[in-house]
């Protein structure tokens, strides 16, 4: 699935443009990679970004959101007030043990999109 346009629910605005290290679909959660590069997210990264407002393929530029209330895919079910960790391939799951994201703001099953209030 390509999401080329994503805005998040609720932002505050503050955002960066990095590069693509590896293809990123928007919309996904994306960590830090090298200096200045990012990919999407791998399962509990320590190394979160935010999430891709747009599509880019690798050596692409791509902007990222910081915070705010944000809409990343469900890898898995997730329940109203749980804490949300990151996924394989920048989705987001209920299950990690170290590094929390935020807090999921409603309850939605496997491949849903689901409103986080970011606070990594």
């Amino acid at each position: 699935m390509t999401m080329p346009n994503y805005l998040p629910k609720i932002d505050r605005g503050a955002a960066i443009t990095r590069t693509a290290s590896a293809d990123v679909t928007g919309g996904r959660v994306v960590e830090v990679t090298t200096s200045k590069a990012v990919a999407m997210a791998g399962a509990d990264s320590a190394k979160v970004l935010g999430v891709a407002l747009h599509d880019a393929k690798s050596g692409e530029a791509v902007t990222v959101s910081l915070d705010g209330v944000q809409r990343p895919v469900a890898s898995g079910a997730i329940t109203a007030g749980a804490k949300v960790y990151t996924a394989a391939g920048g989705a987001v799951s209920a299950t990690g043990t170290t590094n929390p994201i935020g807090i999921a703001l409603e309850t939605v099953a496997d491949g849903a999109q689901v409103d986080v209030q970011m606070n990594r």
